[in-house]
């Protein structure tokens, strides 16, 4: 949508310097930014470059106020311009009441159970199949070639993209987006061995999985469900492309975890922690409030990481100083 630069500025909070008429109808960098578009500067040093570029409007932090009388581009003053950039994107790229009505409908090649639940304003692209007694909430999108198993519940305003694979029995929240080939509530690898055979028998996975509001999950991410009971992904959690999370495991509100992480079952990641890429974490581990752990930082069965706004890293994983001291100990070693 397009809107002015004075109800941007009034819409994220931020101060506005120049001529609020203008009109933007989108974002971009600051290199390839047309006459319509909103940029945004952190560090001072880009901020010459963003004034002489083709936007029509910059978000920037209190540096840019001195420079305000050298440009005649109207500037949005933030404390936190990457912040404000991102809600004026989504006010930007939010769609009209005129445009969610013409989307909403059901594919005449969707599947979809009489007994299932469809809220106002569903989209149900082609292809998609949604299982007896689902329940679907209002103004959420299932992408083509969704399959929605029995008595599913998604919530509001979801974003589900083509090709998910959601398990019987799971529970999405509101505003949850969930991009292509995500697999949810599969089973989780769990195996009993028979000593007498060496054989290995399936052991129930009859839990369930729960995901909270405003989670959002990449591409081709699997997450198990409980084996007995359940496993939760917390409110606000963001989780990268081609992560695994085994059964049974509670992720907490607010984690990061990126690309290709591996998390085993019955895991525990509190609130607030970041994960780097290939992280590997083992069964019964638990990573404590705040800690981030760099990538491929491995955490061993059953140990506890502890210490808010402490970087772990290495396999197992330990404070980084310790890490690196350790990594140039045997450096000088090798020397000699």
């Amino acid at each position: 949508m397009k809107r002015p630069v004075q109800e941007i500025a009034k819409r994220i909070g931020a101060r506005l310097i120049g001529d609020g008429s203008a009109v933007l109808a989108g974002v971009a960098s600051i290199g390839s930014a047309a006459a319509d578009d909103l940029v945004f500067v952190e560090d001072e040093k880009y901020l010459a470059e963003a004034l002489r570029s083709a936007a029509g409007a910059v978000i920037a932090g209190e540096f840019a106020a001195a420079a305000a009388a050298e440009s005649s581009k109207p500037l949005l003053i933030s404390g936190h311009p990457k912040l404000a950039f991102a809600r004026a994107a989504d006010w930007l790229y939010e769609q009209t009441s005129a445009e969610l009505e013409a989307a909403t409908g059901t594919d005449a090649t969707a599947v979809v159970s009489p007994s299932a639940r469809l809220g106002a304003g569903v989209v149900v692209e082609a292809g998609v199949v949604i299982a007896e007694g689902a329940e679907i909430g209002d103004g959420t999108t299932l992408g083509a070639g969704t399959v929605v198993g029995r008595k599913v519940k998604i919530g509001r305003i979801c974003t589900i993209y083509p090709r998910v694979t959601v398990y019987a029995g799971t529970t999405i929240g509101d505003r949850v987006i969930v991009h292509a080939g995500a697999v949810l509530g599969s089973d989780g690898f769990g195996y009993v061995r028979d000593r007498e055979t060496g054989r290995y028998e399936k052991f129930p996975q009859v839990g369930q999985l729960v995901i909270e509001d405003d989670v959002e999950i990449g591409a081709n991410t699997t997450i198990d469900r409980g084996a007995l009971d359940e496993t939760r992904i917390g409110r606000g959690t963001k989780i990268d492309n081609l992560v695994h999370v085994g059964h049974n495991c509670w992720i907490g509100e607010d984690v990061v975890i990126a690309a290709q992480t591996g998390l085993s079952g019955s895991i525990v990641i509190e609130n607030g922690v970041v994960l780097g890429g290939q992280v590997g974490i083992g069964e019964h581990a638990r990573v404590c409030e705040g800690v981030m752990l760099g990538g491929q930082g491995g955490v061993l069965p059953n140990k506890v990481l502890r210490g808010k706004g402490i970087v772990f890293w290495g396999t197992p994983a330990q404070p980084v100083r310790e890490y690196l001291k350790q990594l140039a100990a045997l450096a000088r070693l090798g020397k000699k």
